[in-house]
């Protein structure tokens, strides 16, 4: 009996032996991995200026590093807010657009009234614009791209990107009209003139500013006919024929009409003769 207390009290002393070992290398090991942490920190300007040296020697990946550690140790500095839009423009460049829209998303909301905010909301726009897709696809970035270089024209008028904006405005505008007219031929071409006519009416109305519009007016004109709404096809005929006397597209509406006894006749109260004004107005 004693024998075995003995062995007893020799295995417990062994066993806390063992436990303090452990639990002193334990903490021997957490002291080096936080002051390793501590040594890993850098000032911020030193981050900032490196990912400008490695932007400068054309490692934007490099670059990009330096600048997630800089917002990831210094996130309520100066030169966080630096970094940030240096983030947008690198994300850009290297062709990382998604990144790009959240990095200047992210920007415009922490510094709303920033010199550089007009800078993030382009490259925003840019990073949507690169990305739109062919006209048979689904058109969702598109429309993405024509508001985000909306925001910059009407909410940074002043600013140095306006007016390359309202260019790729005009471009992004002209893409959904196209859509818009490849949709409506297909209901056409399948005979359901009313699924078409609402397509071609959306291209009146609201891309006026386009080149699809003769053609819309054109297909209305048609499908109108077709449907033996002959005011309304009249109207659409007159419409394209003031605005675009000498289109082929309406020399091919007047024939229709002519062929079937009928003349371009506008009618003012038909939604048509008002998106003709705005026509005029923008043509």
């Amino acid at each position: 009996m004693d024998r075995a207390r003995a062995q007893m009290f020799s295995s417990l002393k062994i066993g806390v032996f063992v436990v303090c070992g452990l639990l002193l290398a334990s903490c021997n090991t957490a002291e080096t991995s936080s002051s390793d942490f501590v040594d890993d920190i850098k000032p911020p300007d030193v981050l900032y200026n490196q990912a400008l040296a490695n932007m400068d020697a054309g490692d934007l990946k490099e670059a990009a590093k330096r600048l997630t550690e800089l917002d990831q140790q210094h996130p309520y500095s100066e030169y966080s807010r630096k970094s940030l839009i240096l983030s947008t423009f690198i994300n850009y460049r290297e062709g990382k657009y998604v990144e790009a829209v959240g990095t200047g998303q992210r920007f415009i909301q922490l510094y709303p009234g920033h010199k550089d905010t007009a800078y993030a909301q382009y490259l925003i726009g840019m990073s949507y614009y690169r990305r739109m897709p062919h006209i048979t696809r689904d058109q969702t970035v598109t429309g993405n791209a024509y508001n985000a270089m909306n925001t910059v024209v009407q909410n940074y008028p002043d600013s140095e990107y306006a007016e390359d904006a309202k260019t790729k405005m005009r471009i992004t505008l002209d893409q959904l009209a196209g859509k818009e007219m490849l949709v409506g031929r297909y209901y056409q071409e399948r005979r359901e003139f009313l699924a078409a006519i609402n397509r071609f009416r959306k291209v009146v109305e609201r891309m006026q500013t386009t080149r699809h519009v003769e053609e819309a007016l054109a297909r209305l004109t048609e499908s109108y006919y077709s449907l033996g709404l002959v005011g309304e096809a009249q109207t659409a005929a007159a419409v394209l024929g003031h605005n675009f006397p000498e289109s082929q597209w309406y020399k091919d509406s007047y024939a229709l009409l002519r062929g079937a006894g009928l003349e371009p006749k506008e009618n003012t109260r038909s939604w048509i003769s008002k998106a003709g004004d705005k026509i005029e107005k923008t043509s």
